[in-house]
């Protein structure tokens, strides 16, 4: 399972939620505590949004803790929105196509979890991929995957179905197809302007997902575990989508429907 934050709000230094922190997500690529795995060394990545609508992209193999470069790149730049992701793989080749986030336009998206059995359909799931977003497909990953067919689902439209639909297609898949467990995920994706993250298992045993508001920041962090103890953080509810704008946070239910994504597909 990989590791990921988030932010939204007043611009500040990506090594406040990066690599400041007491659990910061650099400690959690080492030392990660709410997953299966405590290392997270398959690669890691940014994506920050400043004056240009398309958000800045860094990505690489390197774990997160031994590359000199991200450290001097999250100490000087200063961002109001950004995604960081360490990973872990789930099967997929260790390669920079591979590392989160992904990013389409002025769509970044990132994912952690696991759609079972996915070699066993990965033909058919990119079968779902447009032909017009199919030249995005860069890497192997179910996570690209997911965020090109919920992309042609209409994202920029409506965020929380275009995922919904998106996510009940490869669920029937793995249903039909694959293996248990069949969903789960924690995903951030962004377009400039707001923050969207989702909680959902195909199952009881869905990834953690917290966020906080900072007075003092002026913005929030949405995180798969708390980055300071002893601060008070809210955790997400399994089944919920949540979008973040400003200081505003709504949350809504989040109910994929595989049955109906599997009577369409006959």
């Amino acid at each position: 399972m990989c590791r990921w934050a988030a932010y939204i709000g007043d611009p500040i230094f990506l090594e406040e939620i990066v690599s400041r922190p007491g659990h910061s997500l650099v400690r959690q690529s080492h030392e990660a505590v709410e997953c299966r795995t405590a290392i997270n060394a398959d690669g890691f990545g940014l994506a920050w949004y400043g004056d240009h609508a398309e958000p800045g992209l860094f990505r690489d193999i390197l774990p997160a803790w031994s590359d000199p470069n991200l450290a001097s790149l999250t100490r000087q730049v200063r961002s109001r929105l950004f995604l960081a992701h360490v990973r872990a793989s789930t099967g997929t080749a260790t390669s920079r196509n591979n590392c989160h986030p992904f990013a389409v336009g002025r769509w970044t998206f990132m994912h952690n979890g696991q759609i079972g059995g996915y070699d066993r359909f990965r033909r058919d799931a990119e079968m779902m991929i447009p032909d017009a977003l199919y030249p995005h497909r860069k890497g192997a990953t179910d996570s690209e995957a997911l965020f090109l067919v919920a992309l042609g689902e209409g994202l920029d439209d409506d965020p929380k179905g275009a995922l919904e639909r998106a996510t009940a297609r490869m669920e029937a898949l793995s249903r039909a197809k694959g293996c248990a467990p069949h969903f789960r995920m924690t995903a951030a994706f962004a377009d400039g302007e707001r923050l969207h993250a989702v909680r959902y298992a195909s199952d009881d045993q869905a990834p953690t997902l917290y966020h906080r508001w900072s007075e003092a920041r002026a913005g929030r962090a949405v995180v798969s575990e708390p980055l300071e103890a002893g601060e008070c953080w809210e955790a997400v509810p399994p089944g919920s989508f949540c979008t973040f704008e400003g200081a505003g946070v709504r949350i809504e239910r989040f109910a994929p429907r595989p049955d109906e994504a599997a009577l369409a597909a006959e």
